[in-house]
């Protein structure tokens, strides 16, 4: 089978690997489609992700697809059957599974970052990772539920109440995503810097009430014409030290501001506490997905939150080195791997 093998920084290959023989509680899964994550290009370009990814290791981790062979103690799924996969395999024993807090699990297997994963025709799966899917519901969209999982944790860090204010920092696809989260959380005025004139009006198609572009007008001006008041809650969805400050700077009193963007390991941002104090603001980061796979999924299914439109173009397995060596293709969207 063909397969995307990391090896070190810009050094991703595409190669014939064995196909897997799932273990006694695995599946083995064929790879309907795999969306590319921006973890997947810091670790292409040598930073780590979530977790260190040991050289020879097939990355991909936001998939789904359809079960071909089951191990001999699973009886749950069958060959024929549609899932998506949840990447982060907690152990249930250490200290943090055990008080609830299991995203921090301290021997978590990350599928596709730790473990091989889903850039691959086929992957081995343990069957404690699947989720099923509605039998109408697209493989590149299904493919969503982890980054989806991964929105539902961060908005739900955010404490949003019904007639909220939320501003919405990057226009990617996380941002189009926390976008319509922040909606359906019961915000009542949604506003979105991006300044990509494609992405803004995609974000108005999605549910904003108002996108501004941060590089060529005047964010605060621009937001008192519009009658925006306070800022309940911002959500920085870049990933850059200049957006993080600036969701600082755009926060109303009493908010919260949600880092969500993720940053080179060795990036710092300045932070003045008086203003920190002033306005009362929470500071707040989210860190992968825990217990939010199954959400994510229904959700979806449901038809309420639009993945559809997220999704710029698909792509085949043979262009996922050239596309990680070229950030500006992902200008329009998400891109999708249909192995």
């Amino acid at each position: 089978m063909k397969a995307a093998v990391f090896y070190k920084k810009h050094d991703l290959r595409i190669e014939d690997l064995p196909i897997p023989v799932p273990k006694d509680n695995e599946v083995l899964l064929r790879v309907g489609a795999c969306g590319i994550c921006g973890t997947d290009m810091h670790i292409f370009n040598g930073d780590e992700g979530a977790a260190a990814t040991p050289p020879g290791t097939v990355l991909g981790h936001e998939f789904a697809g359809e079960i071909v062979e089951t191990g001999k103690n699973v009886s749950a799924f069958k060959a024929g059957d549609r899932v998506s996969v949840d990447p982060n395999k907690l152990c249930g024993e250490c200290a943090f599974c055990k008080s609830g807090i299991g995203h921090f699990c301290e021997k978590m297997i990350g599928i596709g970052t730790t473990v091989n994963g889903g850039f691959a025709e086929y992957c081995a799966v343990p069957v404690s990772q699947l989720y099923r899917l509605p039998d109408a519901l697209p493989f590149t969209q299904a493919a969503f539920s982890e980054p989806v999982s991964c929105c539902l944790h961060g908005i739900e860090l955010c404490g949003i109440s019904a007639g909220d204010t939320v501003m919405v920092i990057g226009g990617g696809p996380i941002g189009m995503l926390m976008l319509q989260l922040a909606r359906l959380s019961g915000a009542a005025a949604c506003v979105m810097l991006e300044p990509v004139e494609s992405k803004r009006r995609l974000a108005e198609r999605l549910g904003a009430d108002l996108t501004v572009d941060p590089l060529t007008e005047d964010v605060p001006a621009v937001l008192e014409q519009n009658g925006i008041g306070r800022i309940a809650a911002v959500i920085e969805c870049v990933g850059r030290p200049e957006t993080m400050e600036q969701a600082i700077g755009y926060a109303g009193k009493r908010s919260t501001v949600m880092l969500f963007g993720l940053t080179k390991p060795q990036d710092t941002i300045t932070v003045k506490p008086f203003e920190i104090f002033k306005k009362e603001i929470t500071l707040r980061a989210s860190f992968i997905n825990p217990y939010t796979q199954l959400r994510a999924v229904q959700l979806i299914g449901s038809g309420r939150l639009n993945v559809k439109d997220v999704i710029q173009r698909t792509a085949p397995l043979d262009d996922l080195p050239a596309l990680l060596s070229d950030p500006k293709q992902f200008a329009g969207g998400k891109i999708v791997i249909v192995p």
